[in-house]
C-alpha cells in the first residue's frame, strides 16, 4: 500500500513562482538575489500557514544552486538542487527553536557558523519560531547575527514578531506575509483537485477557503478532510455537513422572513437550526455577517469585500435590492447587542427569539430601499382634512370626513363617493375649528388602520405618500417632554460610565427656540468638544424620541455665567482645590502624582 503524503506536504510550493498569495516578498527576494543585494539576517513574520517556512527553503536553494534561471528561479537540475531536493544539503540548517531554545542550543549553531561550505556559496541557517528562544538563547545569538561571515545567512521564521527582542529586530530585514485571500486560495485548491482527479464545487471550495481564515496549510488539511469523507466529488452540502457550518440558504430565508415580519415562520427556522446542532450564538454572529454583506451588496464600490463564490454573490445583489440601509443598520444593532450579551442570559433561546421578534417588530418603522412602499396606520385624527368650515347648508353630496361624536357613537352622514360607488363615513358632530391645520406629519399607531377605517377610500384629501412620512416626521413637542427625553440619554450614559457628560448635561437644560431648534449652553470649551463629539448619537435619539427628524442642536459655552466657573475637567477640579488649599500642589510634588485627562 503506498504511503499517502497530504496535500500541504505533496503540492508545496518549490518556486517563487509557485509561492501563493506574496508576490511582494517574493519580487523583492527575486532582484536582491538579482543585483547580489542579500542581507546578512531575515524575518519572516506572519500568520501561520502562509508560506514562511517554505519561502526561507525556496531562497535558501535558490541562492546556492549553481545554474540560475533568467526568472531567478532554481533550476533543480544541478548537484545543489538535486542534494536540496533529496534532503540532504549540507549547505542548509533548519532549526525547531521550539524545542531547541536554550542558550546551549544556539551556542552549538555559532560554532558550526565557523566553517565555511564545501560546496556551493552559501550556508543557510533557517530558524522556525524564533519567538521561543530563551532570553540567554537571544544574548547568545546577537554578535554572530550582526558580523556573521560572509557565506553565512541566516533566515528566522516567526508567528508572533512581538516576542522577539528590539536588538534582535534591528539586525534583520523583516518580511511581513499577508494573509492570502479567498480568491488565491480557491485557486490553489482547484489546481489540486484537478491534479487530483477530484471533481470540486466552487461554492464549496470558497467554505474552505473561509474556513482557513487565510493560511493556505489549513485550507489544504480541510481538503484533504472532506476528500476522506466524501471521495472523489466534494460538493457544497457535503462541506457545509462536514464542517458543520450553517447553509447560506437559512439566512437568506430568515432575513426574507425578518422583511415581512413574520414572526412565526423565523422563530420556526430558528427553532429547526437548534434541532440541527447548531450553536444559537454562531447563529446570531453568522446573522449579523449577512446584514453586512447584504450592506456591501448595496454598492459598486464595497463589492469586492463579499469574498464568497459567484452564484451567492448573485443571491446577496437580488435580496439587496428589498433592504434598505438603514433598517440593514438597524438589525446589525440588535444583533450586535444579542452578541454581547448572549453569555450572560439565562435563557440564551430566549434570549435569541427576542432579538428575532424585535427585528421583526422594528420593519415597521424603517425605510425600504428602492420606495418599496408598506402599510402604515394611522389614528384617524391624524388624517381630518376640512378646506372650510361644514354647515348643515353645505351640498349634501360634498366629502366630508369626520371622527366620532362626543358620545362615541359614529354616524353615517357625507357621501364620499367616487364612480358612482357610495362609501359611509362617520358624522362630524363635534366642532370643528373655522381654519384646521394638518399636523405636519401623522403620528403612528398601529391599533387603527386607515385602510380598515376608511374601506379602501382612495379620496385625494385622504391620501398619505407613505414613502415621505416614513422618512420625515415632525411631531411637536414641549420643554417637559423634551427634558424628560433628555434625562433618559442622561440616564443610557451613566450605565455606560460617561461621567464627564453626565456632568455636563445635568448642569442645565436644553432650551427649544423655535420649536425645532435646540440650545444646550455648557461651561467649559473641554465640555463643548465633548458634546460636539456626541452630538450625533444625541440628536439621533431626541428624533427618534421625539417623533420628529427634523430637530436641530447648538452647542454653546455659557457667557457671563457664575456657573461658567464650575470645574468641570480632572485638571480643573484639582486647580480648584490647590487655590482653596495650596498644600495640594505639595501633595502632588511629594508623590509625584499624576492628573488622568
Amino acid at each position: 500500500m503506498e504511503n499517502f503524503v497530504v496535500s500541504a506536504r505533496k503540492y508545496r510550493p518549490v518556486t517563487f513562482s509557485t509561492v501563493v498569495g506574496q508576490p511582494n516578498i517574493t519580487n523583492t527576494l527575486k532582484n536582491a538575489i538579482r543585483s547580489n543585494h542579500l542581507a546578512q539576517a531575515f524575518l519572516f513574520t506572519g500568520p501561520r500557514g502562509v508560506g514562511k517556512t517554505t519561502t526561507a527553503r525556496i531562497l535558501a536553494k535558490t541562492i546556492n544552486c549553481q545554474n540560475i534561471t533568467e526568472e531567478i528561479e532554481a533550476c533543480n537540475v544541478c548537484e545543489m538542487c538535486q542534494a536540496f531536493n533529496e534532503g540532504h544539503s549540507l549547505n542548509i540548517y533548519e532549526l525547531d527553536a521550539a524545542s531547541n531554545n536554550s542558550v546551549d542550543d544556539i551556542r552549538a549553531l555559532v560554532d558550526q557558523v565557523r566553517y565555511t561550505p564545501q560546496m556551493g556559496k552559501y550556508k543557510v541557517y533557517i530558524i522556525d519560531e524564533v519567538h521561543m528562544l530563551s532570553a540567554s538563547a537571544f544574548n547568545a545569538f546577537l554578535k554572530t547575527l550582526e558580523e556573521p561571515p560572509s557565506y553565512a545567512i541566516f533566515i528566522l521564521a516567526t508567528t508572533e514578531k512581538h516576542k522577539i527582542i528590539p536588538t534582535i529586530l534591528s539586525r534583520c530585514q523583516i518580511f511581513d506575509f499577508s494573509r492570502i485571500s479567498v480568491e488565491n486560495i480557491v485557486t490553489h485548491l482547484q489546481h489540486v483537485a484537478n491534479s487530483e482527479g477530484i471533481i470540486a464545487e466552487e461554492d464549496g471550495l470558497h467554505i474552505i477557503a473561509q474556513k482557513a481564515d487565510g493560511a493556505l496549510r489549513d485550507s489544504l488539511s480541510i481538503f484533504d478532510q472532506l476528500v476522506s469523507f466524501a471521495g472523489n466529488t466534494v460538493t457544497y452540502k457535503d462541506v457545509i455537513a462536514n464542517l458543520n457550518i450553517l447553509d447560506y440558504d437559512y439566512y437568506f430565508r430568515v432575513t426574507d422572513d425578518l422583511h415581512a415580519g413574520n414572526i412565526p415562520n423565523v422563530l420556526v427556522t430558528f427553532n429547526d437550526i437548534l434541532s440541527k446542532g447548531f450553536d444559537g450564538h454562531n447563529f446570531i454572529n453568522g446573522l449579523a455577517s449577512h446584514f453586512r454583506d447584504l450592506l456591501v451588496c448595496k454598492d459598486a464600490a464595497t463589492l469586492p469585500l463579499l469574498e464568497v463564490s459567484p452564484n451567492v454573490k448573485e443571491k446577496y445583489r437580488v435580496q439587496s435590492v428589498t433592504c434598505g440601509g438603514e433598517w440593514l443598520l438597524s438589525l446589525l444593532e440588535l444583533a450586535g447587542k444579542a452578541d454581547y450579551q448572549y453569555r450572560a442570559a439565562k435563557n440564551q433561546r430566549l434570549h435569541i427569539e427576542l432579538t428575532l421578534m424585535k427585528m421583526c417588530v422594528g420593519i415597521s418603522a424603517s425605510p425600504s430601499a428602492e420606495g418599496i412602499k408598506k402599510k402604515i396606520e394611522l389614528p384617524i385624527n391624524s388624517i381630518i382634512q376640512t378646506p372650510s368650515p361644514v354647515n348643515s347648508n353645505d351640498n349634501p353630496s360634498a366629502q366630508t370626513t369626520g371622527v366620532s361624536n362626543e358620545t362615541g357613537v359614529k354616524e353615517p352622514v357625507a357621501d364620499l363617493s367616487k364612480n358612482g360607488e357610495t362609501t359611509t363615513a362617520p358624522k362630524v358632530s363635534a366642532s370643528i375649528p373655522q381654519n384646521p391645520v394638518r399636523p405636519a406629519s401623522p403620528i403612528y399607531k398601529k391599533s387603527i388602520s386607515i385602510n380598515e377605517k376608511l374601506n379602501g377610500n382612495k379620496d385625494k384629501n385622504l391620501s398619505v405618500d407613505l414613502e415621505e412620512t416614513a422618512v420625515e416626521i415632525a411631531t411637536q413637542f414641549d420643554q417637559n417632554l423634551l427634558e424628560n427625553k433628555w434625562s433618559k440619554y442622561i440616564y443610557k450614559l451613566e450605565t455606560l460610565g460617561r461621567m464627564s457628560l453626565v456632568a455636563a448635561m445635568k448642569k442645565r437644560k436644553p432650551i427649544i427656540t423655535n420649536e425645532i431648534e435646540l440650545t444646550f449652553t455648557v461651561d467649559t470649551a473641554a465640555a463643548e468638544k465633548d458634546l460636539n463629539q456626541e452630538k450625533l448619537e444625541l440628536l439621533g435619539f431626541l428624533r427618534k424620541e421625539l417623533s420628529n427628524t427634523k430637530i436641530t442642536l447648538t452647542i454653546a459655552i455659557g457667557i457671563n455665567d457664575s456657573s461658567a466657573d464650575v470645574p468641570y475637567t480632572p485638571s480643573e477640579k484639582f486647580k480648584k482645590l490647590a487655590e482653596i488649599n495650596p498644600a495640594m500642589n505639595e501633595l502632588k510634588s511629594q508623590f509625584d502624582l499624576e492628573i488622568e485627562y
